[in-house]
């Protein structure tokens, strides 16, 4: 089958033929309907060490089970589901509460997941160490799915732990309208009655956000700007939440400028920005979190979202062939919502 490969840091992925997979006991095949194309991907291929080449990239993956493993039990071969992106040990604290993202022995664990250290789902096929890492899709379309194991995920988990702040008086800035991005003011919009702005350097992107109910919408080429119209936006309060989905340092400093006291600054984005600590700045009060991914019943509350029709993913399709142009359209922001690579 053909596969898109990393090699090594600084090397574009490249295509090979590989052998399908067979599962071993306790281990799930999976037929790939869809995988989802991240920036993370951009990290791994150009500056992020500790990857160790060559494994199939995807790490938002969806489809089919094509074969089960001995011993295991609950589901069935067709069945459509997603994959649970960040494998942990399976035996630890944090894993035992699913929430295998903050797994405590991820330091001994050589790989963080299938795309991520092992063979992951830009494949025909792809083998997934434990059922435990699948959950079901019900009746929702596996390629439209996938992002829903990260592009939702991530900011989901981000804006469930600050959701006690959300109140119908307070405002929640969002940076960065990407694939996480337009996931993010969905799921803001779902869930809490707070005042939604939307920021991006992309007229096409707060277009996007327009399109998806977000009233305020403000283009941050000029920080300085962008900051004003945010406060004027909130009032002395300032940002109750700043959900900076980049990570860049000209977003950071942005998000840290327009938060209040008593608020949440969430870092998500890897762009390699720095959170700078001063006395009251940011200001006092704010929790400064770096949230990573989430939990798997949270990727459960996020297919039932999708599932009622509460959010959906805007996504591009392409055929695995064109993973690299993909990938260069992903640099150059020329991809709305979430790009899709489909065997």
């Amino acid at each position: 089958m053909k596969a898109v490969r990393f090699i090594e840091t600084g090397r574009p992925p490249e295509i090979h033929d590989v052998p399908v997979p067979q599962p071993g006991p306790g281990e799930v095949l999976l037929k790939v309907a869809g995988a989802g194309v991240c920036h993370s991907d951009l990290h791994i291929l150009d500056d992020m060490e500790g990857f160790k080449g060559p494994f199939t990239l995807g790490h938002e993956n969806a489809g089919w089970i094509a074969a089960l493993g001995a011993g295991v039990t609950g589901w069935k071969e067709g069945d459509a589901v997603a994959v649970y992106g960040p494998w942990g040990c399976g035996h630890c604290h944090t894993c035992q509460l699913s929430a295998e993202n903050y797994c405590e022995n991820h330091a001994s664990i050589p790989s963080f997941g299938g795309g991520l250290g092992s063979d992951g789902g830009m494949a025909d096929y792809m083998l997934v160490p434990s059922s435990r890492l699948l959950v079901s899709l019900g009746s929702l379309d596996p390629v439209s799915a996938a992002p829903l194991s990260d592009a939702a995920l991530t900011p989901y988990h981000a804006i469930k732990a600050a959701l006690p702040l959300l109140t119908p008086e307070t405002t929640v800035v969002v940076v960065g309208i990407g694939g996480l991005g337009h996931m993010a003011v969905q799921l803001l919009r779902a869930l809490t009655p707070a005042q939604l702005v939307a920021c991006d350097v992309d007229d096409a992107k707060l277009a996007h956000a327009r399109e998806l109910g977000v009233a305020h919408t403000i283009n941050t080429r000029d920080a300085q700007a962008a900051a004003d119209a945010i406060r004027a936006l909130t009032g002395p309060r300032g940002a109750v939440l700043a959900l900076d989905l980049v990570g860049a340092q000209t977003t950071v400093d942005l998000c840290v400028g327009i938060v209040g006291r008593g608020s949440r600054l969430s870092v998500v984005g890897l762009a390699g920005g720095v959170v700078h600590y001063a006395a009251n700045s940011p200001p006092y009060g704010c929790q400064v979190s770096v949230p990573y991914w989430g939990s798997r019943t949270e990727l459960m509350e996020v297919i039932a979202m999708a599932q009622s029709g509460h959010i959906h993913v805007d996504v591009e399709t392409f055929p695995m062939a064109q993973a690299q142009e993909v990938y260069q359209r992903l640099r150059e922001g020329r991809i709305r919502g979430r790009g899709v690579l489909v065997p």
